[in-house]
């Protein structure tokens, strides 16, 4: 619950109006929210699928936010 509740928290970004950045800054904590909670089943779950599950969306969410750091840093603000 800490984890979901901490993602909502961060997603609430101040808006800018340019869609792309908006998007980018509020994907980042989306993601970190799911990266953490896939580390919690880790931690606790049992089932073979969902761990393999929760792996994966480590790997994926991780190479993500690299992708939407890069954005926002190389366009400017408008």
């Amino acid at each position: 619950m800490a984890a979901n509740e901490k993602m909502h928290r961060d997603m609430a970004i101040t808006f800018t109006g340019d869609a792309d950045r908006d998007f980018a800054a509020s994907m980042i904590p989306h993601h970190e929210g799911a990266i953490a909670m896939a580390r919690i089943q880790l931690a606790h779950g049992r089932d073979a699928a969902m761990r393999r599950l929760a792996e994966a969306v480590i790997r994926e969410q991780e190479r993500e936010i690299i992708e939407l750091r890069a954005f926002l840093a190389r366009t400017p603000t408008r």
